[in-house]
C-alpha cells in the first residue's frame, strides 16, 4: 500500500515538473532584485550628470558659433555697403579728367562766339579749327578714336548703309560716302559709321 502511495506522488510530480521550477525562480529573481535599484540609480546619477556637462558644452559652443556667424555677417554687410558707396562714387567721378579738359574747349567756344559777334571772321575760323583739334585730343586720350575708310571697301562690322544705289561699275558693295564718322572706343565699337553704298545692277 505505502508503494503504491509513493509510485502515485511520483507520478504526481512527474506529471507537474514546474512546482519546483516555481519554487526556486521567485528566489533568484528576489536575490536580482536586491541589488540591481542601488547599481542602476548610480549608473543613472552618472549618466545625468555627463549628460548635462554635454549639454551647457554644445550650449556654449552653440553660442559661441552663432556669436562669429553674426560678427562675420555685420563684416560683411558693411563690406557690401562699403563697396556699392566706392562703385558708386567712382561712376559719378571716372570721367572727372576728361570733362576738365572739355571745358577748355567749351571756353574756346564762348571765344568763338564772341569773335563772330565783333565780325572777326578770320579769327572765328581759325577758332574753330583750333577747338576741333583740341577736342579731338581731349577724345583720343580717352582711347577713342575715328573710324578709318579704306579704299571704299565696306565693312558691315564697323560701318552701317544708311543709303543704298546701284552702279553697273561696281561687282560688290562699296563705300560711295561717309555721311557719319564712326568712331571705336579702345579697339572696341563705340558709334558705326553712316555710309552710302553702292552695289551692283541687279539684272533683269
Amino acid at each position: 500500500m505505502m508503494a503504491e502511495k509513493n509510485q502515485k506522488k511520483d507520478k504526481d510530480q512527474s506529471s507537474n515538473p514546474e512546482v519546483e521550477i516555481e519554487y526556486i525562480t521567485p528566489k533568484k529573481r528576489e536575490t536580482k532584485s536586491e541589488a540591481a535599484p542601488e547599481e542602476k540609480d548610480v549608473r543613472s546619477e552618472a549618466g545625468l550628470r555627463k549628460k548635462d556637462t554635454e549639454i551647457r558644452k554644445l550650449k556654449k559652443e552653440y553660442k559661441e558659433l552663432k556669436e562669429t556667424y553674426l560678427r562675420e555677417l555685420a563684416e560683411k554687410e558693411n563690406l557690401r555697403k562699403r563697396l556699392e558707396k566706392e562703385k558708386s562714387e567712382f561712376y559719378q567721378y571716372a570721367l572727372s579728367d576728361c570733362l576738365t579738359e572739355l571745358l577748355s574747349v567749351v571756353d574756346n567756344f564762348e571765344r568763338a562766339l564772341d569773335s563772330s559777334q565783333e565780325g572777326d571772321e578770320p579769327n572765328l575760323q581759325e577758332g574753330l579749327r583750333m577747338i576741333y583739334r583740341q577736342l579731338q585730343d581731349v577724345i583720343s586720350k580717352q582711347g577713342v578714336k575715328p573710324i578709318e575708310i579704306n579704299d571704299g571697301v565696306f565693312d558691315p562690322q564697323f560701318q552701317q548703309a544708311l543709303l543704298t544705289e546701284e552702279s553697273e561699275d561696281v561687282s560688290e558693295v562699296e563705300v560711295a560716302e561717309e555721311l557719319q564718322r564712326g568712331y571705336t572706343l579702345h579697339e572696341r565699337l563705340l558709334r558705326p559709321t553712316l555710309v552710302k553704298v553702292r552695289v551692283p545692277k541687279k539684272v533683269n
